[in-house]
């Protein structure tokens, strides 16, 4: 990249710059004084200027200009003073500041139009008291143009040491210019052109940059040398980010995002306000609003009890379930350093939110797996709903520890169902995953068996006097502990490499949001029994995400085109029992519901008696440390459990 060059400043430059900083250093009552003596000064010269307008020659110093002079001087303080006009932060003079200044000179022109139209004073020409306000308030916008000018563009920082970030702002609009005054006083920052979609604003000027339109967006960003653009449209759609995000091609930028004018205080935008783009928006996948009613179905007024409450997936059903005002929310983890951090980011949050109900909070350390602790927690609660999130869900340390996986698995399942049960819970909705659909893992497979022990128990003769079971099926979530994208931040932090297992793999993702929020929903809708699929819109390539990751962060990918990259991606191999392509659903006959981005899957299971007697049989390899046997037993009871080639 070419080093910028600059000349050194001028004599004047400094000393101007010099006085300025002097100036800036007055309190804040020195600075009204020295407003006030230079407004004095120009109303003066708005007298002269007056007569000569009038008269057609200047007059300095004659009796008839010192009573006129006289007269504007306390109108001008009085309205002045009234109106507020010397409470103004100079250097943020704007509209509102002229809009101000214009009421005072009104105010002022009353009474000098009293006193020098109707009752006449000797020597002064009436015309003279409207004249006389009218070049006032002209001198005074001028001069409060020109301090704005001097204190924020020539009193601003003009040195920077470095190469300055070249910025591109894609949008001409209101936020743009906003945006690229705020920039200009920013040391290291340069705005080198606009972008927009308008038509009508092509080869147009915004403060003295071209607009151009967004098909030269590759060339601009070589020609101009652009490292970062800021988007200026608060209110762009995902897809739309997504579609920019294409058009950059491989350019090594750094692209972020203004936030909506809601999230702006007072209205105001600020170069801090910028946030880097959530990597979810690359998904070009627009969120739907949840439905009131689905959402507070199982949860407003109830008990709720989230088990795996401290996990990605829990800590946001907990999050979204406090919105919900339940009547009591009950936090199950076996983790203690987990259950003290949702706990104390869900009290914080109830705390700060306004209007939130009161409701308990509880924190229960307990093991799942543990059959007499689950017990004990949900009869002591007796909650209405359960969402059971609690699962070892990282493939390769489940595959590797085979016991601990199936015995927190299946048996934390069975035991937190039979004591929903026992206690007469309404609404049990288990947490499971797409790696259940013909699994090639043992971790896939155990939440297959999960999903089973709900249906089988669902389709029991007596269903009806008891708890409405359902199951929730979606794939990966974006920012979860197991993802990949803390992974490539972290390697990218690092310098690289990016390691993905095979160039071929892809994945289904969406944001821990909104699979919370259709998890809550799909609970609500269920009648027993349900697999519930979640929409998860097209699968991404796990190596696409990776690269676009690389130029979100304003670096370039280490490949035969660019050795001289920054970042270099390298394919390590599958781990065991990955798959390359995830799916959704065993069958191929999946059902609409009323919800647009949840489907329902039919799927067979084993009958509950069959079911139960191969748990005990599991059981008794677990707890013997049989792990060949349990594998033997967890292939037999999801028949379409293949294991991936080692």
């Amino acid at each position: 990249m070419l080093k910028k060059t600059t000349s050194p400043p001028s004599p004047l430059t400094l000393n101007t710059q010099a006085a300025i900083d002097h100036i800036q250093n007055f309190t804040r009552g020195q600075k009204r004084v020295l407003v006030a003596g230079i407004d004095a000064g120009l109303c003066v010269m708005a007298v002269w200027t007056a007569y000569f307008l009038r008269l057609g020659e200047w007059r300095f110093f004659t009796p008839d200009v010192a009573n006129l002079a006289l007269g504007a001087f306390v109108f001008w303080f009085a309205s002045a003073l009234i109106i507020g006009v010397y409470r103004e932060m100079f250097r943020f003079s704007g509209s509102g500041t002229m809009l101000r200044i214009g009421r005072a000179v009104a105010i002022m022109a009353v009474p000098m139009a009293i006193l020098f139209l109707g009752l006449t004073v000797p020597g002064v020409p009436r015309t003279l008291a409207v004249l006389q306000p009218i070049v006032f308030f002209l001198l005074l916008a001028f001069s409060r143009s020109a301090m704005r000018y001097l204190i924020m563009d020539l009193g601003a920082p003009q040195s920077y040491a470095g190469e300055p970030r070249r910025i591109l702002i894609y949008g001409a609009g209101a936020e743009g210019m906003s945006l690229a005054n705020s920039i200009r006083h920013e040391p290291g920052l340069q705005v080198a052109a606009f972008v927009d979609d308008d038509e009508l604003k092509h080869g147009q000027r915004l403060d003295r940059l071209k607009v151009y339109k967004s098909s030269l967006l590759p060339k601009l960003i070589r020609d101009h040398r652009i490292s970062d653009i800021y988007l200026a449209l608060p209110r762009l759609s995902r897809s739309a980010k997504a579609k920019i995000m294409e058009s950059l091609g491989e350019h090594p930028v750094q692209v972020m995002a203004l936030p909506k004018v809601r999230d702006i205080i007072d209205g105001g935008v600020s170069i801090n306000e910028f946030r880097e783009i959530d990597i979810g928006q690359l998904l070009g996948r627009s969120p739907i609003a949840p439905d009131p009613q689905l959402m507070a179905g199982t949860i407003t007024g109830k008990t709720v009890m989230v088990t795996g409450a401290g996990g990605s997936i829990g800590s946001e059903l907990c999050a979204q379930i406090a919105r919900l005002s339940p009547a009591k929310l009950i936090l199950v983890e076996v983790s203690e350093f987990a259950l003290y951090s949702v706990d104390y980011a869900l009290r914080a949050e109830v705390k700060n939110a306004a209007g939130s109900s009161n409701f308990e909070i509880t924190p229960e350390l307990c093991n799942v797996a543990d059959r007499a602790s689950v017990t004990r927690v949900i009869h002591r609660h007796r909650p209405d709903t359960i969402f059971h999130a609690a699962a070892y869900k990282h493939v390769p340390l489940v595959e590797a520890n085979v016991i601990g996986g199936a015995r927190n698995n299946i048996f934390g399942t069975l035991n937190t169902v039979m004591a929903a049960l026992s206690s007469g819970v309404s609404n049990f909705i288990l947490v499971s995953t797409d790696k259940a659909v013909r699994p090639t893992n043992i971790m896939g497979a155990t939440k297959r068996i999960c999903e089973q022990i709900l249906q089988a128990y669902a389709s029991r003769p007596d269903k009806s006097l008891g708890t409405i079971f359902t199951m929730v099926r979606f794939g990966n979530v974006l920012g979860s502990s197991g993802s990949v994208v803390p992974l490539f931040k972290r390697q990218i932090q690092d310098g690289g490499p990016l390691t993905i297992t095979d160039h071929r793999i892809n994945r289904y993702f969406m944001t821990i949001p909104e699979a919370a929020e259709l998890v809550i929903q799909a609970g609500a809708m269920a009648d027993g029994g349900e697999v519930y699929v979640l929409d998860m819109g097209d699968p991404v390539k796990i190596i696409d995400l990776a690269r676009s990751m690389i130029r979100l962060s304003g670096l370039r990918e280490i490949d035969r085109v660019s050795p001289d990259g920054d970042i270099e991606i390298v394919e390590v191999g599958l781990r065991p029992g990955e798959k390359l392509y995830e799916e959704l659903l065993i069958g191929n006959n999946p059902e609409k519901t009323p919800h647009a981005r949840i489907m329902q899957a039919h799927e067979t299971h084993m009958p509950l008696e069959e079911l139960m007697d191969a748990a005990s049989h599991l059981l008794e390899a677990i707890d013997a440390g049989r792990s060949d046997e349990v594998r033997s037993i967890i292939a037999d009871m999801v028949p379409e459990y293949a294991p991936a080639e080692a």
